[in-house]
């Protein structure tokens, strides 16, 4: 495996019943990169995720992080794993019943034997890098849907994790909120080392500070490369998504019988099936 990059999959295949998601993806995620997985709705972005934690298992191909197969470890090497993984959930997944302080020091309490005193000035500085130091005591019904995502960051990273999954991070919010995530999700990356995996369907703020992207639909990767490289692609695929036109290689139209013949021979009440 090439020592800087970081997650590896190969000839992933993955299947939900008879729909296929995956068929034969190849993924380099580089170290200390931001990477967007990016494309339409129910093409596996959030499965990914998944499968790179080891929660899904491929039905072929291998994902490799850090050099080790992940599908291919037993339960406590698997759990060794995840604990240098940072995760960021869509809705911020905070504990309700645990203010902001305890939300970010439990991971340190649950995973380490660190002293309450060190406890505390990590949890100090984690906050304090996601400018919410003076929120500790705020419980999450108290917070803004940007703060609780920023207390989630804060939490993500409180173990000094090698790479953080971002999953839909900016989704739902402000114009403001959603330019502190995009700038903290870079500032993070770079001032300690991280690798980024960046899930997501806001195609500028992805863009303003990814180093590369992936285009995924129909169970392939379509386009990738930097910024520059996806708005000059050729492919229509890409610039259908990037623009967002609404018609293209990913039609406006469900497939259905021909209009004409739906109108005059269809039964109503009852749709017919394309043969």
């Amino acid at each position: 495996m090439t020592d800087d990059i970081l997650v590896k999959t190969r000839d992933l295949c993955f299947k939900r019943g008879e729909r296929v998601i995956f068929d034969g993806v190849d993924i380099d995620i580089r170290r200390g990169s931001v990477t967007g997985i990016m494309g339409p709705s129910g093409t596996g972005k959030t499965t990914l995720l998944r499968l790179i934690g080891g929660q899904l298992f491929p039905d072929q191909g291998t994902v490799h992080v850090d050099g080790e197969n992940v599908h291919e470890l037993n339960h406590g090497q698997l759990y060794q794993l995840r604990q240098r993984m940072g995760m960021l959930f869509q809705n911020g997944a905070l504990l309700t019943d645990l203010n902001v302080y305890d939300n970010v020091a439990f991971p340190l309490r649950e995973h380490t034997n660190l002293s309450e005193s060190l406890i505390h000035k990590l949890v100090l500085m984690k906050l304090e890098a996601v400018g919410l130091r003076g929120a500790r005591d705020l419980m999450p019904t108290e917070l803004s849907g940007g703060m609780a995502r920023r207390v989630a960051l804060a939490r993500a990273i409180a173990l000094d994790p090698m790479m953080i999954m971002y999953d839909e991070p900016f989704t739902g919010q402000d114009p403001i909120s959603m330019g502190v995530l995009v700038r903290l999700i870079r500032l993070l990356n770079d001032a300690l080392g991280l690798t980024s995996i960046i899930v997501s369907h806001d195609i500028q703020e992805t863009l303003s500070i990814a180093d590369e992207i992936y285009l995924l639909s129909g169970g392939k990767v379509v386009a990738r490369g930097s910024t520059d490289e996806l708005n000059a692609s050729k492919s229509e695929w890409a610039q259908q998504f990037l623009k967002g036109q609404p018609d293209g290689p990913v039609p406006f139209h469900y497939s259905a019988v021909d209009y004409a013949d739906d109108l005059l021979n269809g039964h109503p009440g009852r749709a017919q099936s394309r043969v």
